[in-house]
C-alpha cells in the first residue's frame, strides 16, 4: 500500500513542505517517485515518519533525529541521550537566572555587581576533591543551597566563614596548643558550620562519616596549598588539622 505526498502529510497532520525538508535533510526519501513526478510512501517509509514525528514532539532537532536513525541507534538510547540534552540545558538556563536574580539584588542594594560571585557555586573551585571525597551529590545539592541564597545571605555567610579563619589564625599565631580548650572550641565551631552545609556528611548526621570528613578536611588543609595560604601559612593550616583531628577523636 502507498500514500502520495498529500495523502501522507494529511494522515500525519503535516505539510508537503516537511515531508520534502525531511527528504531534503536525508531524514525521510519517498520510497519512489513516479513518472509523473509524483512522491509515493509506503508502509516501512510510514513507520519511518512515525518515528520521527515521535521524537519531534519530544523536542529533539533534526540532527539528533538523523542520529538516531542512521546510527540504528534504540529509540530508549536517543531518549536518553534527549534527556541529558535538556537537563544540561535546563541546568544552563537556572545558572542563568540565578546569575540574573543576584545581579538584581546587587543593583537594588546600591552594589556593583560582580559576576565572578554571581555565577560561582559554593564549591566549584574544589569540585574534584568534593565529588572524590563525599560524591557528586554532595557537590551539586551544596552548590544549589548556595544558589538558593539571596545575595545578602551569601555575604553574611562568606563574612562568618572569614571570622572563623580569622579566628584560627589568631590562635595558631597565639602559639596554643591544638588540644587547648579555647582550639577546640573553634573546632566545635567549624564542625557547626560544615553542619549547616546541605549534602555533607556532617549535615546528614552520618557520625561514621562525618569523622572521616572531619578529618579529611583538615589533611586537604595542610596538603592543598590554596587550604594553607587561607590559613596564612603551612604552620597555621597544621594547627587547624590537628586541632580537628583532636576534636574528631574526642568529642564526635
Amino acid at each position: 500500500m502507498e500514500w502520495t505526498i498529500q495523502e501522507l502529510a494529511a494522515r500525519a497532520g503535516i505539510t508537503s513542505r516537511t515531508l520534502r525538508h525531511y527528504d531534503r535533510v536525508g531524514l525521510l526519501a519517498p520510497s519512489r517517485v513516479g513518472a509523473n513526478g509524483y512522491r509515493y510512501y509506503d508502509s516501512r517509509a510510514v513507520a519511518r515518519l512515525q518515528r520521527i514525528l515521535f521524537m519531534r514532539r519530544l523536542g529533539m532537532g533534526l540532527p539528533a533525529i538523523a542520529k538516531v536513525l542512521a546510527d540504528e541507534v534504540d529509540t530508549y538510547d536517543g531518549l536518553r541521550a534527549h534527556i541529558t540534552a535538556l537537563e544540561e540545558e535546563r541546568d544552563r538556563i537556572e545558572q542563568q537566572i540565578r546569575s540574573a536574580r543576584h545581579t538584581l539584588d546587587a543593583l537594588r542594594a546600591g552594589a556593583e555587581p560582580r559576576m565572578d560571585v554571581m555565577l560561582a557555586g559554593f564549591n566549584d573551585h574544589y569540585k574534584d576533591e568534593v565529588i572524590s571525597n563525599w560524591g557528586e551529590r554532595a557537590f551539586q545539592v551544596s552548590n544549589d543551597w548556595w544558589h538558593g541564597k539571596t545575595l545578602d545571605q551569601q555575604r553574611a555567610w562568606k563574612q562568618e566563614s572569614e571570622d572563623l579563619v580569622a579566628a584560627w589564625v589568631a590562635a595558631a599565631k597565639a602559639g596554643m596548643s591544638p588540644t587547648s580548650e579555647h582550639a577546640q572550641s573553634l573546632a566545635a565551631r567549624h564542625v557547626r558550620w560544615l553542619s549547616r552545609i546541605p549534602g555533607t556528611p556532617t549535615a546528614e548526621g552520618d557520625r561514621e562519616r562525618s569523622i572521616d570528613m572531619v578529618k579529611g578536611l583538615g589533611d586537604m588543609y595542610v596538603d592543598d596549598p590554596r587550604f594553607a595560604g587561607m590559613y596564612d601559612d603551612a604552620a597555621g593550616a597544621v594547627f587547624v588539622r590537628d586541632a580537628l583531628r583532636a576534636y574528631a577523636r574526642t568529642r564526635m
